[in-house]
């Protein structure tokens, strides 16, 4: 293989590994709300069901979403290819950093769930976790508010955040072109 070739295959690999570990921004909102709903429900049937090993199928989503976007989350396929084009809303655009940010917030509370109750057994302590994950993720599909984005903003009012975050997140247009998803 010459060195051309082999440039061209990393950057190729690259390119993919760019484009599927990257994250939307503009975000469709619609569908991050939707998102959040199926969280809700995923979380209150592990909860009310006494469904433990359910907690890795929450963690394993906000790790997907996290990373990828909605591109290797089952719940973000379903909601950004089925559920949102059908509902026929229009969509409507938020900055995609804060989103991010929120669901890393969920990774941090869905993965201790799923030590608690997988790896030490503590159901009770799992649950009372995922209540909070409910919580927040009622307040996002219900009502639009979104604790993850808050605290987020408070970050950057804090000088926490980098200022070329900070444009992309005033400029949500910028991203239009590209298309947006939860």
């Amino acid at each position: 293989m010459t060195t051309a070739s082999t440039a061209r295959n990393l950057s190729t690999r690259s390119g993919w590994v760019d484009t599927v570990f990257s994250f939307p921004n503009p975000v469709n909102e619609v569908s991050a709300r939707l998102v959040a709903g199926g969280v809700v429900v995923l979380a209150m049937v592990t909860i009310v069901f006494d469904q433990p090993w359910l907690t890795a199928v929450l963690a394993y989503g906000f790790i997907a979403r996290a990373l990828t976007g909605p591109t290797l989350s089952p719940l973000g396929q379903l909601v950004t290819r089925l559920i949102t084009p059908r509902l026929g809303l229009a969509p409507k655009y938020v900055a995609g950093p804060p989103k991010r940010f929120a669901q890393g917030v969920g990774v941090v509370f869905s993965v201790t769930a799923a030590v608690l109750a997988l790896g030490f057994g503590l159901r009770g302590a799992a649950y009372v976790v995922l209540g909070l994950l409910v919580v927040a993720a009622t307040l996002e599909s219900v009502f639009a508010y979104c604790l993850g984005c808050k605290v987020f903003a408070l970050l950057m009012k804090a000088g926490l955040v980098p200022e070329d975050v900070c444009e992309r997140c005033n400029n949500i247009g910028l991203g239009l072109p590209q298309g947006g998803s939860g």
